[in-house]
């Protein structure tokens, strides 16, 4: 297979208004595809397991449901590959147009699924199937929303711009958390169990209908729109990232972990811990995540902002950095099981992970050319989501035996840490010659 080389001349960005366009656009599709995750987040801490395992006591019923909620990360991948190679063949817009629509018929698909109660071990095996779709879907979803939006914009903006679709994972925290918390308000526990729970699921079918108006309205980027008029497409782009960027791939997976772990650790496995251990009502932990998520719609711009100063990387190894020096005083404090701690702990602990979260689409964007591109974000971040997706069950499996010492979590969220801090120190010395002009 020959190999694809990049031209010399660089390409022309859209106009400005052009490309901020397609950021909203990028952006929508992103806190769609978050907020359907984060809905089956909080149902597999909280619900699944008396809906869907009633037949195991409580604590085993837990591990079972975040089973099925860690099936999608080990399932992204092969939807990385396949998406991928659809977006650096067919085009970025088409592939996310596929990547939302399944995304949104699955999730709204659960909130009509009959319980174990109804159907008994269908129940369970039909949430894994269409668990197993959302995470296909993810698998070419974030790669291809970093893309939309940095191949539209200058090179000087990448950091700005790659930061953008990152909000939507708070927008998706605070969706879910908002409804989730207002139902609580008004609906019984009885209620919620009976049929309430159903709700933030069936919300993705007019969420979806928003998300498809607007990325049928935007533009192929130039990138991709250059790559298709000069047939510079990989054939088979999964096969070209492996053999030609095979130590960025790498460096990249590292350096996604502290972002995608984090959120993974803090949203999920800390909802259940927060209930079974600490003691909070899970009222308690809606609104302390939604507080914490409210506070990236500031954080995310403004280190997007920093990142066009100092460049990604640098940006994700800070974020690193001071995660890791806060980690341990954080979980030691959380302990003292107040809300105002509780608050506090949701807030200093998204802050630093927020800022490699802010950086990750810019780094990872500067690792790898455009004909691959698309492949290449999209197995990189999906398999850092697999090792993501294992860390409620493992945080469980090591509560379980240190008997819930209150470091546990800081263990794991520090080696997150380490990790990326460690990537993104390397990233900068591995990125590839820009084909994006600075100027539009």
């Amino acid at each position: 297979m020959a190999t694809v080389e990049l031209e010399t001349a660089k390409v022309q960005p859209s106009k400005p208004k052009v490309a901020r366009k397609v950021v909203w656009a990028s952006f929508v599709g992103t806190s769609l595809e978050s907020y359907d995750f984060y809905v089956f987040a909080y149902f597999s801490a909280i619900f699944s397991a008396p809906l869907f395992f009633p037949e195991q006591d409580r604590a085993t019923g837990t591990i079972a449901s975040f089973l099925v909620l860690a099936l999608s990360y080990f399932v992204r991948p092969l939807g990385a590959i396949i998406f991928g190679h659809l977006g650096d063949r067919i085009g970025r817009k088409r592939t996310l147009l596929w990547t939302i629509g399944i995304m949104g018929v699955a999730t709204g698909a659960i909130g009509i699924l009959p319980d174990y109660g109804s159907i008994g071990i269908f129940a369970p095996l039909l949430l894994a199937v269409l668990r197993i779709l959302q995470g296909l879907s993810l698998g070419g979803e974030w790669g291809g929303a970093i893309l939309l939006a940095t191949e539209h914009s200058s090179y000087r903006r990448r950091g700005f711009y790659a930061a953008m679709p990152q909000l939507g994972s708070p927008v998706g925290t605070i969706l879910t958390g908002a409804i989730f918390l207002l139902l609580t308000f008004v609906l019984s526990p009885e209620d919620m169990l009976a049929w309430g729970w159903r709700i933030p699921f069936l919300l993705a079918f007019p969420l979806l209908a928003v998300s498809l108006y607007l990325r049928l309205a935007i533009d192929e980027t130039p990138v991709f729109t250059e790559l298709l008029d000069h047939q510079r497409r990989s054939r088979i782009p999964a096969l070209d990232v492996i053999r030609r960027h095979p130590v960025a791939v790498v460096v990249a997976i590292g350096a996604a972990l502290l972002g995608i772990g984090s959120y993974s650790l803090m949203n999920t496995y800390t909802m259940a811990y927060g209930v079974t251990v600490l003691g909070f009502s899970a009222q308690d932990l809606f609104e302390a995540t939604l507080i914490g998520s409210m506070l990236q719609l500031i954080t995310i711009p403004a280190f997007g902002l920093l990142a066009t100063r100092i460049g990604s990387a640098r940006l994700v190894a800070l974020g690193a950095l001071g995660t890791l020096l806060i980690t341990f005083p954080m979980y030691w404090m959380l302990q003292f099981a107040t809300f105002p701690i509780l608050v506090g702990t949701m807030i200093v602990g998204g802050i630093l992970p927020t800022m490699a979260w802010a950086g990750l689409g810019g780094l990872m964007s500067d690792l790898f050319s455009g004909p691959v591109r698309y492949s290449a974000l999209s197995i990189a971040y999906s398999i850092a989501a697999v090792i993501s997706g294992v860390i409620p069950l493992l945080t469980a499996q090591l509560s379980e035996v240190t008997n819930a010492a209150w470091w546990h979590p800081g263990l794991i969220l520090a080696v997150l840490s380490v990790v990326t801090l460690a990537s993104a120190w390397y990233a900068q010395k591995l990125r590839v010659p820009e084909e994006i002009s600075d100027t539009p």
